[in-house]
């Protein structure tokens, strides 16, 4: 019995302690609900006040924006109404000036009229006018007209003519001044000696009785010279010497050289002449490279190519109206340096363009061309710098001179060639370059007579006074100077000095 009332009270137990347990758990459950009830609330609220903010930020941002559309409309209506205005009043100022031009149109018409109706007038009243000049001087209007352009032509001439008879009186004076200075300080400086050498073409003999050893058994000895020398052996009455003639001076001197060797040793027969030949040619070729290597030390050029060089050295052998034309060239080198020094130009490229301007002259006579351009091309072929080719090519205006440095070196050629004893000439072509001066001078109308004065460096002309006046006679002055430097080839200058001279006589009875 005990054991079911304990079965019974366990149980009761048990089930108070279920509803219990059922109780708290419900009480638990309801205060959670709760709490996510009021969480929930309350996310709600904040979501809506968070909502009503954005949509009064929208609203406002929105605000914002419409005042500043309206404020840009508002502004884009004033400057619509400023440019209306504007185009009102161009279209006014436009119909006002197209009502002045209207205007203005009308009168030029008006005065297109007047003037054609007094043009029309005008015309009568020349054509009467002339009528009646031509009726009272009895000339034509192509007559009248052609004498009046004929006296206005000998004016205008005679006018001409002593505005540069004045410009060049001007010209000259302050030109002569400098270039007096300038020349006086180099010719000061330059203070080589006179010589006047020549071609030496004469060997001597100790005695005559070579010149049979010479020409040879059957003449072999004197054919085997000259066919191993290119050169002509002149053997005649002249006592103990004997002629070497060719145009070739390097040719020459070999051939001069050998016949000295040959005749010093005695044997002379065509076995020994050629090897005489043969060491007199490698002699003079290295006498060639010596001279060219010293006129280079003495010029005081350096850079060149050892060929300019050996060419350079062949103008030892060469001459022109007695001068030699290495020392020529080197003296022309030293003018050119000391011109350009004095007038501040390049002394380098003038010293160098001096030395080697006549470079052409130790190869004219085997190439064609004249020595000026052939000197040019070998400049150029072996390097030589283009302001100093130029030099070379221009130093006697074959080609127009366009630099300062080719001007010198033309000046210092004339100096080194024109001065005293540089040069000589034959008497046969002293005569003939005299008779040509005169020539061109009596070539003139209105000239008189003519003379060729100071051994040809002034030509004097005496005019007819009654055909050439003064202006007529500064121009007569020029023309004959210009001629003379076209057809002509001379050393230095030429003055050319017209006389014109009137006369009054009278007897006394």
């Amino acid at each position: 019995m005990e054991s079911v009332v304990y079965v019974i009270v366990g149980l009761v137990a048990l089930a108070i302690g279920a509803g219990a347990a059922y109780a708290f758990s419900s009480r638990s459950a309801g205060s959670v609900r709760s709490r996510a009830h009021e969480d929930a609330r309350r996310i709600v609220e904040e979501a809506e006040t968070r909502a009503r903010q954005r949509d009064v930020e929208a609203e406002k941002a929105a605000l914002a924006h419409r005042d500043e559309a309206e404020k840009e409309i508002r502004e884009l209506r004033r400057e619509l109404t400023r440019s209306e205005r504007r185009l009102e009043q161009r279209e006014e100022a436009i119909e006002r000036r197209a009502e002045s031009l209207e205007r203005s149109e009308q009168s030029v018409r008006d005065r297109s009229t007047q003037l054609e109706h007094q043009e029309r007038e005008l015309g009568e009243v020349q054509t009467t006018v002339r009528a009646e000049l031509e009726r009272l001087a009895g000339l034509t209007s192509g007559e009248a007209r052609d004498e009046l352009l004929a006296k206005l032509d000998v004016e205008l001439r005679d006018e001409a003519a002593r505005r540069v008879r004045a410009m060049e009186a001007s010209a000259k004076a302050e030109v002569d001044s400098r270039a007096r200075k300038v020349l006086a300080t180099v010719m000061q400086r330059m203070t080589s000696e006179i010589t006047a050498e020549t071609t030496v073409t004469v060997v001597p003999l100790p005695s005559d009785d070579l010149k049979g050893r010479i020409i040879g058994r059957e003449g072999r000895n004197i054919r085997a010279f000259e066919a191993a020398t290119g050169c002509d052996l002149i053997i005649d009455d002249t006592p103990d010497a004997v002629t070497v003639s060719s145009f070739d001076p390097v040719r020459r001197e070999i051939a001069r050289v050998a016949l000295a060797r040959l005749i010093q040793d005695g044997r002379i027969q065509p076995t020994r002449i050629e090897e005489a030949v043969t060491r007199a040619r490698r002699e003079v070729d290295r006498m060639i490279e010596e001279a060219g290597e010293q006129a280079v030390v003495d010029a005081e050029v350096t850079g060149l190519h050892p060929e300019i060089v050996k060419t350079l050295g062949k103008l030892r052998f060469r001459f022109s109206y007695g001068q030699n034309q290495l020392r020529h060239s080197i003296e022309t080198g030293w003018l050119a340096a000391a011109i350009a020094h004095e007038i501040g130009a390049n002394v380098e490229v003038a010293r160098a363009g001096g030395l080697l301007h006549d470079l052409g002259k130790a190869l004219d006579r085997e190439m064609e061309g004249t020595h000026a351009m052939l000197g040019a091309e070998i400049a150029k072929r072996f390097s030589v710098p283009r302001e100093v080719v130029h030099c070379i090519e221009a130093h006697h205006e074959e080609v127009r001179p366009e630099t300062t440095e080719a001007v010198i070196v033309m000046i210092a050629d004339a100096i080194s060639g024109s001065r005293p004893g540089a040069r000589r000439e034959s008497i046969d072509e002293y005569v003939k370059r005299l008779e040509a001066l005169e020539a061109i001078a009596n070539s003139y109308d209105g000239v008189e007579q003519s003379f060729a004065m100071q051994a040809g460096r002034e030509i004097r002309i005496i005019v007819q006074p009654e055909q050439i006046d003064d202006l007529a006679a500064a121009r007569l002055a020029r023309d004959v100077s210009r001629k003379i430097e076209e057809t002509m080839q001379y050393p230095g200058e030429i003055r050319v000095t017209v006389v014109r001279e009137t006369r009054a006589s009278a007897t006394a009875h």
